[in-house]
């Protein structure tokens, strides 16, 4: 423990004095993480749209996600450590200003590559100031229970952001065009940065230098390893690209392991990972990402192509997530100082697993009431009890100096989680998909009409209802490989997770025994 090095709860990082300062505060700090993260799913809806009006290629469209999503997952680690070399709210700023510009490129595009490039750019917005901001709230709240409804509305946002992401995008493409998914930023952005220079303080410089060495492999490390995934996804795991990327990234891993060990100054202090707890938090992060991942990408799936939803209706279905996930973390807070991490952590993971175990039970003739709402309920209330526990656990017990660092780590896991497990759970649907599509189709072409197989024989697709229950097949099999990483994450919970007595102290907002 170091907790000496601590301030608790000072404000010295960053509030205007006195409670309604802190409450500007976390609204700054919630808006920045709601943007960036609903960033990653809003985009998704408009694809098609995007596709016709910049020419994109069907190859090349994946970009659109995957620019965003590389330099985001690859650059969080030197984001977080940038806040606590060179000021946070110094540091917010910048990330924030970045976002915001790179959005009004995004906007304007004209050609593939000028969206892509701001793509890429508000990638490397969102990865300075989203460790930042979280690095914010450890510095500005005091532990106990302020910081723990501090962390439940930080997470709720999380959590939440892909879901109201789904549903921003449906209203814009419909109402608007697909530029104002990108535009909507703007004005946001812009009321972010002032609100910050009048809400929030700077916080103490930590004198020192940047890990170039560590920043660089690190760097490069996790964006091949990212890459390998999506590109796995994309293609298969014995692609020779694939395989280039995984190679790479375990000799930067590696290669960031040596650097760290050496560097008086590391960017990723190695320290953080002795701590029993947070390491658990990192793995359970990691697996339940995954599994978050594929369940927003694999609904929105299901209910725009098999049961017909539109772009509005599909977002419209989602609400009820975000706002189960606000009442769960809500929930968790107030648990915490009275159980301690294990309970809240198993638990959520627990009713995880259980909601995407059951949707894997849909069937093409499913309602959304009849079987989508109940287990989406199920997980959403999962994940606001693990979005609670995990950010605090991340943070907690780290000297301040570090927790830029800690938070960055966290979100690196939230990244790297959701890119390996939708690259996992793509390959599971295709499989899945393919071995039905042989099924039906040898069923269908023994019963089918002369014409059926002349038809069948010049475009090789299958009657749409035929279609629907091979798409349905790889989408319920998915959701059983979802299930198991989630049930993963509660096995970890119970076999790392400890409930430590200074760990329940910190929660209730009394200073840990020497």
């Amino acid at each position: 423990m170091q907790p000496s090095s601590r301030k608790q709860g000072t404000g010295t990082g960053g509030a205007a004095p006195g409670n309604g300062g802190k409450l500007v505060a976390l609204l700054v700090i919630a808006s920045l993480q709601l943007m960036v993260v609903l960033d990653i799913t809003i985009v998704n809806i408009a694809l098609p749209h995007i596709q016709s009006a910049l020419d994109f290629t069907t190859a090349n469209l994946s970009w659109v996600i995957n620019a965003y999503t590389l330099t985001f997952g690859g650059l969080l680690l030197l984001g977080g450590r940038s806040g606590d070399i060179l000021g946070r709210r110094r540091v917010f700023l910048y990330g924030v200003s970045l976002f915001t510009l790179a959005s009004l490129l995004c906007g304007l595009a004209q050609e593939p590559w000028q969206l892509l490039a701001a793509r890429a750019l508000q990638g490397m917005g969102g990865a300075i100031a989203s460790p930042t901001a979280l690095a914010l709230i450890a510095t500005i709240f005091a532990e106990g229970r302020e910081r723990n409804r501090a962390f439940a509305v930080f997470a709720g946002v999380s959590a939440g952001g892909g879901a109201i992401g789904l549903l921003a995008g449906g209203m814009l493409v419909e109402w608007l065009t697909w530029r104002w998914i990108f535009f909507v930023n703007v004005p946001i952005g812009l009321l972010i940065v002032l609100a910050t220079t009048r809400s929030i303080g700077e916080s103490e410089r930590r004198p020192g230098r940047f890990d170039v060495g560590g920043a660089c492999t690190s760097t490069l490390g996790m964006v091949a390893l990212v890459y390998g995934f999506i590109r796995a996804g994309e293609k298969r795991w014995s692609d020779p690209l694939t395989v280039t990327a995984f190679v790479a990234a375990v000799v930067l891993l590696g290669a960031f392991l040596l650097v760290e060990r050496r560097s008086r100054q590391p960017i990723t202090p190695l320290e953080l990972f002795r701590d029993r707890n947070r390491s658990g938090t990192f793995a359970i992060m990691l697996c339940l990402a995954a599994a978050m991942f594929g369940m927003f990408f694999f609904l929105t799936l299901f209910v725009q192509d098999v049961m017909g939803f539109s772009p509005l209706e599909a977002g419209l279905a989602f609400l009820p997530v975000s706002a189960v996930i606000a009442v769960s973390a809500a929930v968790a807070s107030q648990l915490l100082p009275r159980t301690g991490p294990k309970a809240v952590m198993v638990s959520g993971a627990v009713l995880a697993a259980a909601g995407l175990g059951w949707l894997s039970r849909l069937e093409v003739t499913s309602s959304y009431t009849g079987g989508i709402l109940g287990p989406m309920l199920v997980f959403g209330f999962g994940m606001g009890f693990e979005f609670v526990s995990l950010t605090l656990m991340a943070v907690s017990n780290v000297a301040e100096k570090e927790s830029g660092a800690a938070s960055g780590v966290l979100n690196a896991t939230q990244q790297v989680g959701g890119s390996l497990g939708l690259s996992i759970l793509v390959t599971v649907f295709s499989t899945s998909s393919r071995h039905k599509a042989q099924d039906l189709v040898r069923a269908f072409l023994a019963r089918a009409t002369p014409e059926e197989r002349r038809r069948f024989g010049r475009t090789g697709a299958l009657p749409p209802q035929l279609r629907e229950q091979v798409l349905a097949a790889g989408i319920t099999s998915a959701f059983v490989a979802a299930s198991l990483m989630a049930a993963l994450a509660a096995l970890i919970a119970v076999l790392v997770i400890q409930t430590r007595a200074e760990d329940l102290r910190r929660f209730q907002g009394r200073a840990p025994s020497p």
